[in-house]
C-alpha cells in the first residue's frame, strides 16, 4: 500500500442522541469532541439521531422523529430564485 493516502482509522464512540445510547467501533470521521469511556480513556464522539436503539425496525416500537420543517427547508434550499 502506499503510504500517506489512507484516512486515520481509529476508535471513535458513536452516541445516540434520541436514546442515549453509546457504542464504540472505528471510522474515519474527524470530530473535536471527545467522550470519557468506560475504560477511562478519551475518545472522539460521533453524535447521531438514530441507530439500532432507536431505530423503530429494531426496537418494535414506533417512535416520533421530529421533522418539523423538513419540506420547507427543502424547498427553500432548492427553489429558483428569480
Amino acid at each position: 500500500m502506499k503510504k500517506d493516502i489512507h484516512p486515520d482509522y481509529k476508535e471513535v464512540v458513536f452516541w445516540d442522541t434520541s436514546s442515549d445510547f453509546k457504542f464504540m467501533s472505528r471510522s474515519t470521521l474527524k470530530t473535536k469532541e471527545t467522550i470519557k469511556w468506560t475504560d477511562g480513556k478519551d475518545y472522539p464522539v460521533i453524535k447521531v439521531e438514530v441507530s439500532s436503539a432507536s431505530h423503530p425496525f429494531f426496537t418494535g416500537k414506533k417512535m416520533f422523529v421530529d421533522s418539523a420543517g423538513r419540506v420547507e427547508k427543502f424547498q427553500k434550499k432548492y427553489t429558483k430564485k428569480a
